[in-house]
């Protein structure tokens, strides 16, 4: 199961050792396999290796965090929130929540930690906490004592966990109470907005509620509503505006490109919505989007530069766990709208690039 410190025993997890050298583009994206175990290390390049390496987490991960100077990887799962030391391509912890579940499960309905973050300095790791019954919480993590020292109450089922620009603040996107809690890290102060542009009518059974967030330089959030409206919230105010969206998809992941552009996920038809899974790329200077059909469904999204030719690509992770999930990831590059798929088993659904400072060597 784990400890509540570092000082106990660790359990030492190996990995599977690849052969093969760092990505052809030299990229490695580290994915939660949310139907497994794992966390797999991956080359997203066409024609690449595909899995590298592989890191046995815990039950279920769903969302993983890096700190890039002590490269280390949060992961949240099931069981509780899971240390990764890149370097040594090992799990170092595995350190149960303040309010563990009584069983552990897949699937987005499950029990345990969904978004988790990491704050700028590595000294704190913020991790939702789905629980059964009652509304959820977010549990503040110390690194220097491998410790949960704190519990937060926020919103049912917080998909995604986000922090500010300036790493004052963390959000929680709270999928079933059409809400998003503000947690000023200064005092731990925890501000509730209520964020329904379509009204909260359905309740847990409503299609029209938030899944992810993406943050902007400026400091708002970006949250796509069933390819139906796109809400832009700014935390200083609590206040929202909502603009039209032409997707007409039921919409989760979402992600920033440095260039402006909004990118979204949609799983496809899907509480009234008529239209198959899709990529939305949003022009944020403009409002006007591309709709890119897709035969599949994904859960996330997010901006790969690539080292290769210098174009920004999206990467797609497969394990949808609304409609349709499969073991892989698509790559789409942003100009031609090309594609291609790498291969990633138990249904990889959220990831982060890592850069050259944190990339484990293969050999």
């Amino acid at each position: 199961m784990g400890s509540n410190t570092f000082d106990d025993e660790l359990e030492m997890v190996v990995t599977k050792q690849a052969t093969s050298t760092v990505g052809r583009d030299g990229a490695i994206l580290a994915v939660t396999e949310g139907w497994s175990n794992g966390l797999a290390l991956v080359d997203p390049s066409e024609g690449g290796v595909g899995v590298v390496a592989r890191i046995e987490v815990g039950i279920a991960p769903w969302a993983v965090a890096v700190h890039e100077p002590s490269a280390r990887a949060y992961v949240s799962t099931a069981e509780g929130l899971a240390v990764v030391d890149l370097d040594g391509r090992v799990r170092i912890a595995l350190v149960p929540f303040l309010d563990q579940a009584e069983r552990f499960e897949y699937g987005e309905e499950r029990p345990g930690g969904t978004g988790v973050v990491v704050t700028p300095d590595g000294l704190t790791v913020y991790v939702g906490v789905s629980r059964e019954g009652r509304e959820s919480s977010v549990e503040v993590f110390d690194t220097a004592s491998g410790a949960f020292v704190r519990s937060l109450d926020v919103g049912l089922r917080p998909f995604d966990v986000q922090i500010s620009p300036s790493g004052h603040e963390v959000y929680t996107i709270d999928h079933d109470s059409f809400t998003v809690h503000t947690i000023r890290l200064a005092d731990h102060e925890v501000v509730r907005a209520v964020v329904a542009p379509y009204g909260v009518e359905g309740g847990l059974l409503s299609h029209q509620k938030p899944h992810y967030a993406a943050v902007s330089a400026d400091g708002r959030l970006y949250m796509p509503y069933q390819g139906k409206g796109l809400v832009i919230f700014d935390p200083a105010t609590q206040e929202y505006e909502t603009r039209e969206m032409t997707g007409d998809t039921h919409q989760h992941g979402v992600g920033l490109t440095v260039d402006g552009r909004l990118l979204v996920v949609g799983v496809g038809a899907v509480g009234g919505a008529t239209c198959g899974p899709s990529l939305t790329i949003r022009d944020l200077a403009n409002d006007r989007e591309t709709v890119l059909p897709l035969e599949k469904g994904h859960e996330n999204v997010i901006e790969w530069l690539s080292p290769a030719d210098g174009r920004s690509k999206a990467i797609m992770m497969g394990g949808s766990t609304s409609r349709g999930p499969w073991d892989g990831l698509t790559i789409v590059d942003l100009e031609t709208l090309e594609r291609y798929e790498v291969e990633v088993a138990g249904r990889p659904q959220m990831g982060v690039l890592l850069s050259g400072t944190s990339i484990p060597q293969f050999s």
